[in-house]
């Protein structure tokens, strides 16, 4: 079979890598992929931001099946268009994809259908937030309510604060579009928990969890990112956790988006606060997450292939996935100055000896090469990943291979899986 995964990020690399070891692939294209994706499948040049682009593509290759890694794609309805033609397409439907697209679409589902989640208003103008901000607790989250790469989310300390953000987020200085509305939000206290499932619109079978960490900075410091590493364990989520989750949340999600005329089939990526009331959802993805595919991929040891075929038609089920009981960290090399402004180009080093070290894999994020050399092109460059029997273990070795990878400028966190190991 051919596959053809979007994307090009640390995420895609993973699925690609994955995708790979299935008995059943025989080739993988990645569209537009990068540096590093280079070296596994065949990469090509495509427009993510335009549905003519990738159809354009996918006509000429004529793949056996289409991953869609990235959330914009989905937003702008390729898995509708894509199946329309009859193309075998792994990813919701733009309707299903709302879930992620809009953060106010999100809040106000999981109210009707009783999925827990923090207290929330709707604004839309900087009045309605002077309204919203006397009925909530300090500090208050402001979300953007559109797609904004992870960058959306602003905890404020101060109402002064709230409405200096909400102000810069509806003008579209700070986000253009995504801001033009925006979510203000309870702060809930707690451990940050990534579960997925994957979806067929009826049933659903679960992942491994994950932990992201967003802020940019040692001890969750400085602004959100789209993720400064992740970590994966078989202890994060026991069985009766695990069927709670399931039962009050997953299903719940898809039966309530199959009754609202949107049947959801792919991954449904739910971002939950684990507090003491018990898990709330603050967000939802629907695609893989990253940099959290890297640490779940890297303990999959069923074919990944498989699982999405089941997705797509219909026939999911708990069956589809075998997992290593190992637990798994990726650290990412980011540029300097990510989330804001940096440069790009920096020559990358190191990244042979890295991958010597025992259970490592660096999947690239943002690298370009030529010259036979890698080079930076990204916020987030490497996504470092490594697996171990034990968490300690785990984190030496990918912490190993980082020390290992140099170029200018370079930012990681020393600190991905402390709070798990100091427990």
């Amino acid at each position: 079979m051919k596959v053809l995964v979007i994307g090009s990020g640390g995420r895609e690399h993973a699925l690609v890598w994955k995708l790979r070891q299935s008995p059943r692939v025989s080739q993988v294209y990645c569209a537009p992929g990068n540096g590093g994706i280079a070296a596994e499948a065949e990469c090509l040049p495509v427009d993510v931001k335009r549905v003519e682009s990738l159809t354009a593509l996918a006509d000429r290759l004529k793949p056996d099946l289409t991953v869609v890694g990235p959330e914009l794609p989905l937003s702008l309805g390729m898995v509708d268009e894509f199946t329309r033609r009859g193309w075998k397409t792994f990813g919701p439907t733009r309707a299903a994809a709302q879930l992620e697209s809009s953060k106010s679409f999100a809040k106000e589902f999981m109210q009707r259908h009783h999925i827990p989640t923090a207290h929330y208003a709707i604004c839309k103008s900087l009045e309605d937030v002077r309204d919203a901000l006397p009925h909530f607790h300090l500090p208050v989250v402001a979300k953007a309510d559109g797609l904004a790469a992870g960058k959306g989310v602003v905890i404020c300390k101060t109402k002064e604060e709230a409405t200096a953000v909400a102000g810069e987020m509806l003008s579209g200085k700070m986000l253009g579009e995504a801001g033009a509305s925006l979510v203000l939000e309870e702060c809930l206290q707690g451990d940050e928990l990534s579960f997925l499932v994957l979806s067929d619109g009826e049933r659903v079978a679960p992942l491994v969890a994950a932990q992201d960490h967003k802020r940019v900075g040692d001890g969750d410091t400085g602004p959100n990112t789209g993720g400064m590493g992740a970590y994966s364990t078989s202890a994060m989520v026991d069985d009766q956790m695990q069927n709670w989750l399931l039962q009050h949340i997953a299903r719940p999600v898809v039966e309530g988006m199959k009754a609202e005329g949107a049947e959801y089939k792919g991954v449904l990526y739910c971002g939950l606060m684990m507090t003491a009331k018990g898990p709330m959802v603050l967000e939802f993805n629907c695609r893989f997450g990253d940099p959290e595919t890297q640490p779940v991929l890297m303990r999959l040891e069923s074919d990944l292939m498989e699982a999405l075929e089941a997705s797509i038609e219909g026939r999911v089920s708990e069956g589809d996935f075998r997992w290593s009981q190992d637990a798994s960290v990726c650290v990412v090399m980011a540029s300097g100055g990510y989330p804001g402004t940096f440069e790009a180009g920096k020559r990358i080093s190191g990244l042979a000896d890295a991958e010597k070290v025992g259970g490592v894999k660096v999947f690239h994020a943002g690298t370009t090469q030529h010259d036979n050399a890698y080079f930076t092109a990204g916020g987030r460059v490497l996504g470092v990943t490594a697996k171990a029997a034990e968490l300690k273990s785990a984190v030496d070795r990918a912490y190993e291979a980082v020390g290992k990878i140099k170029f200018d400028g370079v930012h990681y966190r020393k600190d991905i899986a402390a709070r798990a190991l100091k427990k």
